[in-house]
């Protein structure tokens, strides 16, 4: 179905074009000319997009797109009209029109974003393109876009007494939308420099990116700051979004404070931007999907979840950031509209409708963060009064201790006198004592003196008694024939300590000789009782070669079990001794065994003599042996 016929007349000013305006032709291969277009085949598959049920927009980034636009122009008209699209990411956009001095030759005008900005036709931020004056004809006009993006086919007819007023409008507002943006972007880097406030610096950078979205997505940026860099224009149009969705989720997270009210949230909402993150750069450089826009959508969802969540929470501020999200929302509204295709309020008013949307959320978000410092400079400044009311506090209870102090000093005064007159009259008392007891004492010292002299031949006494009584004890240990129990051995013997005296004493009775070197010196060890050779530094305790080395028990039980074995010549039961020294029965037996064998040795040795001390037992020689080979 061809497209409807455009009537234009002088009265009009603009008229936007709806879908039955103009017909649609896909060109999947991209290399049909206007030569090829204009040809019955060809011109048969153009097609309405009302009556297609096809979207207006690019669905293919692949493909070409073909649109016609059929115009009719009043027999009076004498000004030129002008065809505007609206969205400035088309990569490449070629007009045809039909040439003024030969019937069916067109005229071609190429531009587009992938172009320098110096192909445009006039310089505006958006493609425009010029209809010139045909009074009375009906004029075929073909338009080819390619785009590497979902773009729209809105477009919107201007005459030529109404395109100056219309720019000069667009390009003021546009002012004061670039303006704010900017006031508040220098106002809130100044009260960052100021306060420190790190919520300041991230609004800032949100602002900013924010700024270069809209001067990507209006065309200014191009127009004005890069006109000669197509590559930069594409890489800024792909990065803003992703740079724009970053930096407000670091001012929403620093500003809900989700680190702190809402931990397990703010570890989902990083995850989630970041992945996005990842997916958008991915889509944008590889797959060119045209679908990136959802994938927007889950982490501002989740902003907007995680300010509810601390509204709820308690942070009244968070509401502004609802309330500035839900404008912006209802924005995008209009942009995936445009984006998916939709007819949903197309015109121009909701194409510039997000800017007027981010502007309010600026101005909002700036709103509330003054709200916030407000709120902390009004908890700040109650704090401060309670610390006042409790100074105030304290200094009344210092006063009142002052006053307390001093009359405790009056008091105190008055007491002093008081035991000063005490004090001499009872000093002049013991004075008079002190000579009484001074008399005394020199008796006492005089019959101390002589009770001195007793103690004293007392205790001689008894030291004698004592070391002839353990002299007594430890001779008759030393008879063979005598039997001693346990009791009484323990008092000569009674801990490790002494055992290991007397074995030392015992075993270097005739001098130390080292066992390793043969040297003749030696000084203490860490062990007690041990001796450490003063040349090959070799330690030997003082058990070692005797029959004690390596004992799993007492060292003075084993000492007895020998004293034992020995007074009875090696009849002794081994449960008995068992049994006195409190040991196992395996234990006692293989002790026996080693004592027994050491007897048998000692009666056999040379410089054996008949009832030798039980002592003569202990030094071993195979012990030595033992220790050697181990």
């Amino acid at each position: 179905m061809p497209e409807d016929t455009v009537k234009v007349s002088p009265a009009q000013q603009e008229l936007f074009l709806t879908d039955n305006l103009y017909s649609v032709l896909e060109d999947p291969s991209g290399l049909l000319s206007i030569r090829d277009i204009r040809s019955p085949e060809c011109d048969r598959r153009f097609k309405q997009l009302s009556s297609s049920n096809q979207p207006p927009n690019i669905q293919h980034v692949n493909s070409a797109y073909w649109l016609r636009l059929t115009l009719r122009q009043p027999p009076t008209q004498a000004e030129a009209w002008y065809l505007e699209l609206y969205d400035s990411h088309t990569s490449r956009a070629v007009f045809y029109r039909p040439s003024a001095g030969s019937t069916g030759a067109y005229d071609s005008v190429a531009t587009g974003a992938a172009e320098s900005f110096a192909t445009r036709p006039h310089p505006y931020k958006n493609f425009l393109f010029d209809l010139p004056p045909r009074p009375g004809q009906t004029v075929t006009y073909y338009l080819r876009l390619h785009s590497d993006t979902r773009t729209s086919f809105r477009a919107m007819l201007h005459s030529g007494p109404g395109l100056i007023p219309e720019l000069s409008l667009q390009y003021w507002l546009l002012g004061v939308f670039y303006g704010v943006l900017t006031i508040m972007l220098v106002y809130n880097l100044f009260l960052f420099f100021f306060i420190k406030d790190w919520s300041h610096l991230y609004y800032v950078l949100y602002v900013f990116s924010g700024t270069l979205l809209f001067l990507s997505e209006d065309g200014l940026g191009f127009q004005y700051f890069w006109p000669s860099s197509p590559q930069l224009n594409h890489f800024i149009s792909a990065a803003a979004p992703v740079l724009l969705l970053l930096t407000f989720a670091i001012y929403a997270r620093s500003f809900l404070e989700t680190a702190t009210r809402l931990p397990g949230l703010d570890r989902v909402g990083r995850w989630v931007v970041g992945i996005s993150t990842a997916l958008l750069v991915i889509d944008s450089a590889l797959i060119h999907s045209g679908f990136s826009f959802w994938l927007y959508l889950i982490p501002y969802c989740l902003i907007y979840y995680a300010a509810m969540k601390s509204w709820h929470t308690g942070l009244k501020q968070a509401s502004y950031i609802l309330l500035a999200h839900a404008l912006v929302g209802g924005s995008l509204v209009f942009l995936i509209s445009r984006k998916l295709g939709i007819e949903f309020i197309n015109n121009a008013y909701t194409v510039y409708s997000l800017n007027a949307a981010f502007v309010l959320e600026v101005v909002i978000l700036s709103y509330a963060l003054s709200e916030k410092i407000k709120g902390i400079l009004d908890t700040t400044l109650l704090t401060q009064r309670r610390l006042l009311k409790q100074l105030r506090k304290k200094h009344q209870a210092q006063d009142q201790l002052v006053e307390q102090l001093q009359e405790n000093q009056t008091l105190k005064d008055q007491l002093n006198t008081e035991l000063e007159a005490l004090v001499t009259r009872r000093t002049e008392e013991l004075r008079q004592q002190n000579d009484t007891v001074a008399a005394q004492n020199r008796e006492l010292l005089e019959a101390n003196g002589l009770l001195a002299l007793q103690s004293a031949a007392i205790e001689k006494l008894n030291s004698e008694l004592s070391r002839d009584l353990h002299a007594v004890k430890a001779a008759r240990i030393q008879e063979p024939t005598k039997e001693v129990d346990f009791g009484e051995f323990s008092q000569i013997y009674p801990d490790k300590d002494a055992c290991l005296s007397y074995l030392a004493d015992l075993k270097w009775a005739h001098g130390y000789q080292c066992r390793k070197c043969g040297h003749e010196k030696s000084c203490d060890a860490r062990e007690p009782y041990a001796r450490r050779c003063t040349r090959c530094r070799y330690v030997e305790s003082a058990t070692a070669g005797t029959l004690l080395q390596k004992c799993k028990f007492s060292i003075v039980k084993a000492l007895y079990a020998v004293f034992l074995l020995h007074a009875h010549k090696g009849n002794y039961s081994v449960s008995e001794l068992a049994r006195v020294l409190e040991l196992r029965q395996a234990t006692s037996w293989a002790f026996a065994q080693k004592v027994l064998a050491a007897l048998q040795r000692r009666r056999h040795a040379v410089n054996y003599q008949d009832g030798e001390p039980w002592t003569f037992v202990l030094l071993d020689a195979v012990a030595e042996l033992e220790e050697a080979e181990s």
